[in-house]
């Protein structure tokens, strides 16, 4: 069974201040996991919500979390207290937008002809 010391609770903040959680994870879970969970607990009724992992960024301690680093290893000696609970930011990159070929074309063609 595992100690409460390999079990971190979490809870997600949002840009616009509302939160996801808190959560209680296993010290050895991922950073990928962490974002599937925040993909799959994203509240339907917020807009621009995350479509896959390669959305989101967690921010801990002022760190970028990388996806193959665990729970354990992005632990910060000074912001994460035990027993309390760790706040990870979380941005969303917005998706590109797709361009139109054909339009991409015109604008070229048009700036060529002003200069």
């Amino acid at each position: 069974m595992a100690s409460v010391q390999d079990q971190l609770e979490i809870k997600f903040r949002l840009t616009d201040g509302s939160d996801i959680g808190p959560k209680t994870f296993p010290a050895a879970t991922s950073v990928a996991t962490l974002k599937e969970s925040v993909v799959a607990q994203w509240p339907k009724e917020k807009e621009n919500g995350p479509r896959t992992v390669k959305d989101v960024k967690l921010i801990s301690a002022g760190k970028i979390l990388e996806n193959n680093k665990t729970l354990g290893e992005c632990q910060s000696p000074l912001c994460d207290i035990p027993g309390g609970v760790t706040t990870m930011h979380v941005v969303v990159q917005p998706p590109p937008v797709e361009k139109d070929e054909r339009v991409t074309e015109l604008i070229y063609k048009m700036k060529l002809k002003t200069f």
